[in-house]
């Protein structure tokens, strides 16, 4: 027999030898430690089903829940913006860059391929650093901190409900281990940490840093981000980047130890600074479209509070990360906002700046009285947030207005960029008054798509919607409802002649009213319908009205898409009328899209976070006119673009594409209208002042 074997024969051999003493400590030390570990799994067990407090269930860890901000998505399939609680979107593990993973292992798990949940190795050098004092490092795994934010702990633990809370979370890691993938935790972890800068998960830090997508993200940027992870405030790059920069070298630093960079690749990405050029911190006016996507809250709060989830709560546009389908097309709404911006700042602004110039009311028109102003300003600060907000607090009124005449740092708008400067609030009002505002809705002639949604100069500065929200003064665009109206009856054509000449009308109130023209070109002469319409004739529109009657124009001008309220009253032949852009650009539509009037529609479908439709949309549609008057009404409109009061757009900016269309201007030139019709698109745009007493010169 061999040595080994005599060893273990002597040994079990002479077991039953000790002092029968001896073996009743030895027996009793196996019962102590069997009874450990009983009450041990037992602790796990009672832990693992909430005896000791709630845990999350199993439908919790299939579908955890975290704030996710719902996207708003263009046509042409990119993000337009969000509406969140937490700036959070979730991001897929094969959308990350290879640098975010590496640099995440190295510097928070580097085991993390090799535990289910638990690094033991970890507990025991923690352990041994707490018995000895000596700082060790921490314990945690990348699945313990996923644990601990889809299941955050409370705040201000006792020390035995923070430890009863820790065995918590190695449960629920290991539940996670048992359920998802390892390339899974890792994505799910990056989505639910916190970046600061009010970016919640990777996809919103990668853009706020750097405006990228994670997959882009470099080595150096990838070490940066998880250098931030471990302490938002203290390695913030905008606040502390001395900190951010010395964290996110060791990182690095960490990549090379556990080879995913080598030494040479560190030492050179370590002497890079940190570019934050591409910074910009999000939030809801952040993005494209502002406008439209305000409007859109509006609707999709209403959809959300009458759609339920399986759970039988109504969705919440904030937190549960809908996908957003609408009809906007990306390039198109950057193209729509760059002109209004260049056209306003760089014309209309300009030469309404020189205009008010020597006016001693400016902005406001001559015949308001000094009285009559003050109060424009002081409705104004009434309805100002910082008076709200002051009168909320139980300030007294004469300190509200001692504090709005008292200069203070603040930001005010201007073309050129934002301007810090010193103004009291009173004359930030003032201020603001001076610019002038626009609108601007294009929309797809035959689907009715709303492609670009232009709703204001700066959503920041001055958050009232002009194209949907704003009921103005439609001026000679509400025209061509009378002419259209001609050309169903059948009466008239476009070269059909009619007299120059002055109409009264005998009012309700048996006074008589006489519309004139803004010149007397061919005055008193037989004109034909189109030169009319293409030089806004009055005598012309006043003609066709008393032939039919306000309520008959007032019909056609309905079953064309017009919704708000009109007076029955003569005058609305010059314009009168107060309608939205939305309305006016959706009726014009009609012409070109062959008498048909199409709802102008913004949303085609929502999904809800996991890619499941919960609704599309489509537009309503009604014959309107007959196919031949709208053929009609284009050829008539075209003439306003070829020689009328549209010819600019020929001569000036070098169209010289097929457009028809109709200028406006209203009373007291408060309100300058143009809304044109190509093949594919009807466009309509407003520019006016913020009041109907600021008015234009001409």
């Amino acid at each position: 027999m061999s040595s080994k074997g005599n060893f273990f024969k002597k040994y079990f051999t002479n077991i039953g030898q000790y002092p029968k003493e001896m073996n009743f400590y030895i027996k009793r030390m196996w019962q102590i430690y069997a009874g450990l570990l009983a009450v041990i799994l037992l602790f796990f067990i009672l832990l693992s089903v909430g005896v000791f407090g709630e845990m999350p269930s199993f439908e919790d860890l299939e579908n955890p829940k975290s704030n996710l901000a719902s996207q708003v998505i263009s046509a042409d399939g990119k993000v337009l913006g969000t509406y969140y609680i937490q700036n959070r979107s979730n991001t897929h593990f094969n959308e990350l860059s290879p640098f975010l993973i590496q640099a995440l292992i190295a510097t928070e798990d580097v085991r993390f391929e090799k535990h289910a949940g638990i690094d033991y190795k970890a507990l025991l050098r923690v352990s041994a650093g707490v018995l000895t004092g000596r700082y060790a490092g921490g314990g945690s795994t990348i699945t313990q901190q996923l644990a601990k934010n889809l299941f955050p702990r409370g705040q201000n633990l006792s020390t035995p409900a923070f430890i009863l809370r820790k065995f918590k979370e190695w449960v629920t890691a290991v539940k996670l281990e048992r359920n998802y993938t390892k390339e899974e935790i890792l994505a799910m972890y990056l989505n639910t940490v916190d970046f600061g800068s009010n970016a919640f998960g990777v996809k919103s830090a990668a853009n706020t840093f750097f405006s990228k997508e994670p997959r882009e993200l470099n080595a150096e940027e990838s070490a940066l981000l998880i250098a931030i992870v471990n302490a938002p405030t203290r390695y913030s790059p905008i606040r502390n980047p001395e900190n951010a920069l010395k964290r996110r070298n060791l990182v690095l630093a960490q990549m090379a130890k556990h080879d995913y960079l080598t030494q040479h690749q560190v030492d050179s990405i370590s002497q890079l600074p940190i570019d934050m050029s591409k910074y910009r911190m999000m939030d809801h006016t952040s993005g494209l479209a502002t406008y439209f996507r305000e409007i859109l809250r509006e609707e999709l709060t209403d959809w959300c509070s009458k759609h339920y989830k399986s759970d039988g709560t109504p969705y919440n546009l904030y937190k549960d990360g809908l996908r957003i389908y609408t009809t906007i097309n990306y390039h198109m709404q950057e193209y729509a906002e760059y002109a209004v911006k260049k056209h306003l700042s760089e014309e209309l602004q300009p030469a309404f700046f020189r205009q008010m110039k020597g006016q001693k009311n400016a902005p406001f028109s001559n015949d308001l009285t000094k009285k009559e102003i003050d109060k424009i300003y002081e409705d104004a600060m009434k309805r100002s947030d910082r008076y709200i907000r002051m009168r909320q607090a139980g300030i007294s009124k004469d300190s509200i207005l001692k504090a709005f005449q008292t200069k203070i740092p603040m930001k005010v708008f201007s073309w050129k960029g934002d301007i810090d400067t010193m103004m009291s609030p009173m004359d930030s009002i003032r201020y603001s008054f001076g610019f002038l505002h626009a609108g601007l809705m294009s929309m797809e002639t035959h689907t009715g798509f709303v492609r670009a949604y232009v709703g204001g100069i700066d959503y920041r500065y001055f958050k009232y919607d002009h194209v949907k929200m704003s009921k103005r003064q439609v001026g000679s665009t509400f025209k061509p409802f009378l002419y259209t109206l001609a050309m169903q009856e059948g009466e008239f054509n476009p070269c059909s002649m009619v007299p120059n000449v002055p109409v009264t009308f005998e009012l309700y109130d048996g006074s008589l009213w006489t519309p004139q023209n803004s010149d007397d070109a061919r005055e008193g002469q037989m004109v034909p319908l189109k030169w009319a319409l293409a030089n806004s004739v009055n005598y012309i529109s006043a003609f066709l009205m008393k032939r039919y009657s306000p309520e008959a124009v007032i019909k056609i001008a309905q079953k064309m898409g017009i919704t708000s309220e009109i007076p029955a009253v003569p005058s609305i032949c010059l314009g009168t009328p107060e309608i939205s852009l939305y309305e006016m650009t959706g009726a014009f539509n009609t012409f070109a899209n062959e008498g048909v009037w199409v709802e102008p529609i913004m949303l085609t479908r929502i999904e809800d976070k996991n890619g499941n439709v919960l609704e599309s949309f489509v537009p309503r549609k009604e014959e309107a006119i007959s196919q031949e008057t709208a053929y009609l009404m284009v050829e008539l409109m075209k003439g306003v673009v070829q020689s009328g009061t549209g010819v600019r757009l020929r001569y000036k900016y070098g169209f010289d594409n097929p457009i028809a269309g109709k200028t406006g201007t209203s009373q007291n030139q408060s309100d300058g209208w143009f809304i044109g019709l190509v093949p594919q698109l009807t466009t309509g745009v407003w520019v006016g002042g913020e009041l109907r007493s600021i008015r234009f010169r001409s």
